[in-house]
C-alpha cells in the first residue's frame, strides 16, 4: 500500500508493515508514478491540485485532511466510497491560544494602541487611572460573558483559559447540555443569549447550514459594546453586515482570522476600520499530533476498523 504525504509539514509517521510513504509537493500535480496510491494526506493543498488528485488517483481509498474542517477535501470531487477523515483535535491548542490573544487584544485595545504607536502618539485615554467597573464597555475578561458558537474540542481548550481570567462562558452547539464543565445551549436560544454577551466567538465549520449564519440578525442581537471574534471559517460571517454594524455603532469591534476570500482583498472595507483586528488565517497552521493520527488511521484502514474523525 502506498500513502502520499504532503511536503507542507514534517511528518515522522510510523508505518505498518507493507506500507510505503511518498512525500509529494502540494503545489504540483501528483506524479504519474504515484497515482496508484491508496491513501492521501492533505495539508494546505490548493484547490486545483486537490481536484486534479481527485480525478487521477483512481485507486484511492482514503483521504486524511490535517485541517479541522475538511471542506476543501469535500469540495474537490473525490469519488464516492473514498473515506475522508479530518484533523479534529490537531489544532485545539494552537487555535485556542490565538483566539485568546485576539480576545485579550480586543479587551485591552491593542489595535488602538498600535495605531497610536505608529503615529508616535501617547494614547493617554487608554492608560492611567481607569474605572474598576466600566458599564457598557468590554475592557476586561473579568466578569465578562463570552459566548462560543461551535463548542467542540477547540472551545473545550479555550473555555478554561477564559474562565481562568474571570469570564463566564456559555457554549452553543447542536445539542444542549454540559461540555467540558461549561453550559451549552442550542442555536435556537441565541436570541435570548446574545443581548447579555460581551464577546461572541465563532468556531463554526464551513457547511451549507453555517453559510452566512453570522448575519445582520445575529449581530443586531448583540449589545453595542460587544465584540465578534471569528476563528472558524470565513463563509460563516456576512462581512457586509459586519461592516454595516461596525460603522453604525451597533457593535463595538471584531477580531477576525478567517475571511470569505483569502487573502483578504486590499479593497475590503475591513482593513480601514479602527476597531477591526485582522490576522491572516494564523490561528492554526501547526497540526500537533498529525503523525500519530495518520498512523492510527492507517492501521485502522488496513484492519478494516472505523477510522478516527471520519467524515464520510
Amino acid at each position: 500500500m502506498k500513502v502520499l504525504l504532503p511536503d507542507s509539514v514534517e511528518l515522522d509517521v510510523s508505518l505498518p508493515a507493507g506500507v510505503t510513504a511518498v512525500v509529494y509537493p502540494i503545489g504540483e500535480p501528483i506524479p504519474d508514478e504515484h497515482c496508484d496510491a491508496e491513501a492521501l494526506v492533505v495539508w494546505g493543498n490548493p484547490a486545483p491540485q486537490l481536484a486534479d488528485a481527485a480525478r487521477r488517483l483512481r485507486r484511492l481509498r482514503w483521504v486524511q485532511s490535517l485541517a479541522a474542517g475538511p471542506d476543501a477535501v469535500l469540495q474537490a470531487g473525490f469519488a464516492t466510497g473514498v473515506l475522508v477523515t479530518a484533523g479534529l483535535g490537531l489544532h485545539d491548542r494552537t487555535v485556542a491560544e490565538h483566539t485568546l490573544a485576539l480576545v485579550l487584544a480586543a479587551a485591552r485595545r491593542l489595535n488602538l494602541l498600535i495605531r497610536a504607536q505608529v503615529g508616535h502618539r501617547w494614547a493617554g485615554e487608554l492608560g492611567g487611572l481607569q474605572p474598576v467597573r466600566e458599564e457598557g464597555s468590554f475592557r476586561t475578561l473579568r466578569d465578562a460573558h463570552v459566548v462560543i458558537w461551535g463548542f467542540g474540542g477547540i472551545a473545550g481548550t479555550l473555555a478554561p483559559l477564559l474562565a481562568a481570567l474571570g469570564a463566564r462562558v456559555t457554549g452553543v452547539a447542536r445539542t444542549a447540555g454540559e461540555r467540558y464543565g461549561f453550559p451549552v445551549v442550542t442555536a435556537a436560544e441565541l436570541p435570548a443569549l446574545l443581548p447579555a454577551a460581551d464577546v461572541l466567538i465563532s468556531i463554526l465549520p464551513a457547511t451549507p447550514e453555517t453559510a452566512g449564519v453570522l448575519d445582520a440578525t445575529v449581530l443586531g442581537q448583540l449589545p453595542p459594546h460587544a465584540w465578534v471574534v471569528n476563528v472558524g471559517r470565513g463563509s460563516t460571517l456576512d462581512e457586509a453586515a459586519l461592516l454595516a454594524a461596525l460603522r453604525s455603532g451597533r457593535i463595538a469591534g471584531a477580531a477576525l482570522d478567517v475571511f470569505a476570500t483569502e487573502p483578504l482583498p486590499p479593497g475590503s472595507g475591513l482593513w480601514d476600520e479602527p476597531n477591526v483586528i485582522i490576522s491572516p488565517h494564523a490561528a492554526g497552521g501547526r497540526p500537533l499530533g498529525a503523525a500519530a493520527l495518520i498512523s492510527e488511521n492507517l492501521r485502522a484502514l488496513l484492519d478494516g476498523r472505523p477510522l478516527r474523525n471520519q467524515i464520510c
